[in-house]
């Protein structure tokens, strides 16, 4: 990292959640002491879109996926690079292969598992041996459930010398008032995702809670420990527990990954941890019922997701090609001036072997999918481009494992609050 000018860098700025990271480095950047840049290869467009959010960066870089000198250009000269060009199973690897040969930071938002189990087998070797961190799933998907387990996990071994054997992982979000459309639960970014992940190379793998555990042995133990079930249910405060959104399959194998890195860090084979997750619908008793059936209906459709993943290569390239089609395109999304009026909670009810228990609670500001998700991976690119601020590891790595627990408290910037509560 020597002899580079800038700390981090926005690849794709002009998106709907890159306009957020950029909002928040041009406030937060200059607290911390950090230089920073928008990258995109089109430095008109990035300008004016920007200028539209009230944004003035320090520096606009041209970089294109399809150029290979301009993103080893880009990589030689920061820190770290946050690549919001997404689907990622499209553009991805040409940005992770300038980020590792030039000595840069990757990070990105993807939820394309299939993508991220062949970045882990293409470079996490070369990563390691470069010193360089490839962090991806570092949203909404998968960073605060990822953090709060680890949380309630080095709670447990510093309380009781036990690991963690189960955790449970509830959402809540409270909306703004009125009506709410597509565009306030779900980015075009986002559905053309999905499509990619179903259609591209590894489609198997979406479902599958170790598809980021290259380890056979450890993989199928996960399997059979903690499959990842859609059903719906209710917990143990009476609220309907509906599979998490957009996807029910992306925070289970990056949990499953930390685990099991940390446990090869320590030496130890440590059993799979057997964790559940799911959006909290709360309520009172009279409602249940219709509560249930619409956590049973979401359930639904992700079984269908599911199921579209699994099918023979035919099947799923006509899928594929109709998500593409049919679903909003990049760009889709809500409007800021509502990003502001959402707020959500999560909570992991943890325990270990031994019968001990720990809660971790996490408040967060902002809606989640696009400004506290904005917001918490600006604060990692600065974390990660601050020398000693984050464990001294290297290669394709989880958020948890990338950044630790140490700086929790950084993340209040950021609107979001880490405690253990018991």
């Amino acid at each position: 990292m020597a002899g580079k000018d800038l700390s981090v860098v926005v690849f794709g700025a002009s998106g709907v959640t890159g306009r957020s990271v950029a909002a928040y480095l041009a406030e937060r950047a200059g607290e911390v002491g950090a230089g920073w840049a928008v990258a995109g290869r089109d430095p008109a467009k990035l300008g004016r879109v920007l200028g539209e959010v009230g944004v003035a960066a320090a520096e606009t870089i041209v970089a294109d996926v399809a150029d290979p000198a301009s993103l080893a250009a880009l990589a030689s000269r920061t820190r770290v690079v946050l690549d919001l060009v997404g689907p990622y199973t499209l553009y991805g690897e040409p940005v992770i292969e300038a980020c590792v040969a030039g000595g840069a930071h990757y990070v990105d938002l993807t939820g394309e598992i299939p993508f991220v189990r062949r970045t882990i087998d293409a470079f996490h070797d070369r990563a390691t041996a470069a010193g360089v961190k490839i962090v991806q799933v570092c949203g909404f998907e998968a960073l605060p459930p990822d953090l709060s387990v680890l949380l309630a996990a080095e709670t447990a071994r510093e309380r009781w010398g036990e690991d963690l054997s189960e955790a449970d992982v509830d959402v809540v979000t409270n909306q703004p008032a009125g009506r709410l459309g597509l565009a306030d639960l779900i980015s075009g970014g986002t559905l053309q995702s999905m499509a990619e992940a179903v259609g591209g190379e590894g489609a198997s793998d979406v479902a599958d809670p170790a598809a980021l555990i290259p380890d056979p042995e450890r993989a199928a133990a996960v399997r059979r420990r903690s499959p990842i079930a859609l059903a719906p249910r209710v917990n143990a405060r009476g609220a309907a527990i509906a599979p998490m959104t957009p996807v029910a399959f992306i925070n289970p194998a990056v949990i499953q990954r930390t685990h099991a890195l940390l446990a090869a860090e320590r030496g130890e084979d440590a059993a799979p941890l057997r964790y559940r997750e799911g959006v909290a619908i709360p309520g009172g008793a009279a409602t249940l019922p219709l509560r249930y059936a619409a956590a049973a209906a979401l359930a639904g459709m992700q079984a269908g997701f599911r199921g579209v993943s699994r099918a023979r290569p035919s099947v799923r390239d006509r899928a594929a090609d109709l998500m593409r089609r049919v679903l909003p395109s990049s760009g889709f999304g809500p409007s800021g001036d509502r990003l502001e009026q959402w707020s959500w909670q999560l909570s992991v009810d943890a325990g270990t072997a031994g019968g001990h228990h720990v809660r971790v609670d996490l408040d967060a500001d902002g809606h989640p999918g696009y400004l506290t998700t904005a917001k918490l991976l600006g604060e990692v690119g600065l974390l990660l481009g601050e020398d000693g601020a984050t464990p001294a590891r290297a290669g394709c790595l989880t958020p948890a494992t990338a950044l630790g627990s140490g700086c929790l408290d950084r993340f209040e910037r950021a609107g979001a609050r880490f405690a253990v509560s018991s």
